[in-house]
């Protein structure tokens, strides 16, 4: 199976380079690492996930695309909108033409941000849960989920669609201990979107098997997800911060739309 990556120079691309035993062909708006030695890797010329052209030969001769290029947090509402949205409709679309049967979306938590902890049922809040954003940027990722389904149900096209949580080699601070993705799960769980047979329509929740977890695992066992990690393992070295936040998205969802912010 080879397999697109876009925005497969950034954190999680790269994550995936590393952990995906398999051709990989790589697209970012910057040029990623060159191939080393042994490294079944094909790199494209830099390019925008908005260029349909060029995303349309990028996905030539590919058996799935994963997706995960994108403005990763919070940004004007215009530049929101041509690269997250327009983008993910430029990748399925350049998808269907070239005859790709799978697209892997790189969704966030950030798309139900507004969901509340204190109404999560005991065997943990569904992956599928309908969305409620947070931002302009979750917005983006619920339409992204819903360009997704509209490419499943029209075109037949499998689409798995991951709402990550934090991925980071461990967690930076408390209020993460629940949400932590580890980068071996989030390998984990490529291979299993990549690999389980006529997913359809899914969406799945992006998080390890944490100790402080109150998402549901359900979603992503349903398609051969079976995370090993837990945040407990750092819960000494995290920085204290407010874990007493009822929503989802915490401080997301009282920043001001539309107004750039790093983390």
């Amino acid at each position: 199976m080879t397999v697109l990556i876009t925005g497969a120079a950034g954190l999680i691309g790269t994550i995936l380079r590393e952990r995906l035993d398999r051709p990989l062909r790589l697209l970012d708006v910057v040029e990623p690492p060159a191939a080393a030695p042994g490294e079944s890797v094909e790199i494209l010329p830099a390019t925008s996930v908005t260029h349909l052209p060029a995303l349309r030969f990028a996905c030539e001769g590919v058996d799935a695309v994963i997706h995960l290029g994108g403005i990763p947090l919070e940004d004007r509402w215009e530049k929101i909108l041509a690269v997250n949205i327009d983008g993910t409709r430029a990748v399925l679309e350049a998808a269907r033409q070239a005859g790709v049967p799978r697209v892997i979306l790189a969704s966030s938590n950030h798309a139900v941000g507004f969901e509340r902890r204190s109404q999560a049922p005991p065997e943990g809040l569904p992956a599928d849960v309908p969305p409620k954003p947070d931002t302009y940027y979750g917005m983006s990722k619920a339409a992204m989920e819903a360009l997704g389904s509209l490419y499943h149900s029209r075109y037949g096209m499998d689409v798995v669609c991951l709402r990550i949580g934090s991925c980071r080699e461990q967690p930076f601070a408390a209020s993460e201990l629940p949400i932590w993705l580890s980068p071996d799960d989030m390998g984990r769980l490529a291979v299993a979107a990549l690999d389980t047979p006529a997913p359809g329509f899914r969406i799945v929740w992006g998080v390890s098997r944490n100790t402080a977890r109150w998402w549901s695992l359900a979603e992503g066992e349903a398609i051969g997800y079976h995370p090993a990690d837990d945040s407990a393992a750092f819960a000494a070295d995290v920085v204290p911060d407010d874990t007493t936040d009822d929503l989802l998205g915490a401080d997301f969802c009282r920043r001001p739309l539309g107004e750039p912010f790093t983390l």
